[in-house]
């Protein structure tokens, strides 16, 4: 959207056809715009003037700059948090299901060697 409004405004602004891309100076008599009308419309000279100032090449102010780095910061920390959190998630369920399989796996093997026993020998114990 926003380079379809430069794109826009390039041509207005290039084309010699065109005299500006604002309202005239002297707007119809019959209705003064009122309320957010009069925000919206401005004079053809401050209109360019405002395009001038504020074109892409334009050079930011340093609040402008410094609060983009804050949001691009405060975006980055999120997402790493989150990231962070995805991981703890994954290795504690990880982590769960390595100790019910160690589980599942030496109750079966003691009731193999219960199983087994024939009682000649001396009950060897695993140490798993």
């Amino acid at each position: 959207m926003l380079s379809l409004l430069a794109t826009f405004i390039f041509i207005l602004t290039v084309s010699s056809g065109v005299e500006g891309a604002a309202v005239p100076d002297d707007p119809p008599k019959a209705e003064e715009p009122k309320g957010a009308a009069r925000r919206v419309f401005m004079p053809e000279s401050d209109a360019s003037n405002f395009f001038k100032r504020r074109s892409r090449r334009s050079v930011r102010w340093q609040d402008e700059y410094l609060a983009e780095q804050r949001v691009t910061m405060s975006t980055n920390e999120r997402r790493r948090e989150y990231n962070e959190e995805q991981r703890n998630e994954f290795e504690n369920y990880v982590e769960e299901e390595r100790d019910e399989q160690h589980e599942r796996t030496r109750e079966k093997h003691e009731q193999v060697r219960e199983y087994h026993y024939d009682g000649q020998y001396p009950r060897y114990h695993w140490s798993h």
